[in-house]
């Protein structure tokens, strides 16, 4: 049990880190040793400048995340409950505040807290057997913490829907809910991943790392302090010669594309 992590150098530079949550005999649920190796493991990856992307998998091939386990909250009262699902926050909120863009690579049950780590990430790919929901209510208790983002992405009906029943959608449905980026088959689940991280390994590594923080932003700040801080992270983007050496080569490129059709 614990938390798997490769890097992968890319051609482009820097790295991509792939994360395994590894607790396959439980669905890889996620207990109180499990959630504070995983912040550990990511607040570690935060602060690696060369990082680019992160991808995050269950191990086998029965679940993303099952869920927080059943057993610890079976276990838990009034004074150790607050402890337990701060727990659970600070571990999805770790992948929701990584500076890179962080991809949920879904193959099997995404429940509960699991689900709620998936909306934590920025982009969500899910194979066709993929299950998902919020069964909380079901053993009396409410869905909380990162539950909070659900709304955002799949509109107030569903989230209402998936909230307050404890029921479970299938991939397909999640997908037409907006809740996942793609679906494919177990088989093409790896390259449904590479599709999406290829064009933002192609853009600006720091660029990418503004985006990302100005999308957080907008989620938290009212619309003028939102594009104040737009301004803020343009200016910043000159810091470097990121702009200039990016936008000369797309110039150029542009250039030799025009010459190109006017010889035709």
């Amino acid at each position: 049990m614990g938390v798997l992590v490769r890097r992968e150098e890319c051609p482009e530079g820097g790295c991509i880190a792939h994360l395994t949550i590894d607790n396959a005999g439980k669905l890889n649920s996620l207990n109180r040793a499990l959630m504070a190796e995983i912040v550990e493991t990511v607040g570690g990856l935060s602060v690696d400048p060369r990082l680019r992307l992160a991808v995050v998998s269950g191990a086998g091939e029965r679940a993303f995340i099952g869920g927080a386990d059943i057993g610890e909250i079976a276990a838990l009262d009034h004074t150790s409950a607050r402890s337990f699902i701060t727990l659970v926050h600070q571990c999805c909120d770790a992948f929701r505040h990584l500076p890179v863009p962080v991809i949920a690579r879904i193959d099997g049950y995404a429940l509960g807290a699991g689900l709620e780590l998936a909306c934590a990430c920025d982009l969500r790919v899910a194979s066709e057997r993929s299950v998902f929901g919020m069964p909380e209510v079901r053993i009396g208790i409410p869905s909380v913490v990162e539950a909070a983002l659900l709304p955002g992405l799949i509109g107030q009906g569903c989230a209402r829907r998936l909230l307050l029943t404890g029921e479970t959608i299938d991939a397909g449905e999640a997908l037409a809910w907006g809740l996942v980026d793609a679906v494919v088959a177990a088989g093409e689940l790896d390259a449904a991943v590479e599709r999406l991280l290829r064009p933002i390994l192609a853009a600006g590594p720091q660029a990418i790392r503004l985006q990302k923080s100005l999308i957080l932003g907008w989620q938290e700040l009212p619309t003028a302090a939102a594009i104040e801080r737009g301004i803020d992270c343009f200016v910043s983007a000159f810091d470097t010669d990121e702009p200039a050496r990016m936008a000369s080569a797309m110039l150029a490129e542009l250039r030799s594309r025009r010459r190109s059709t006017q010889r035709r």
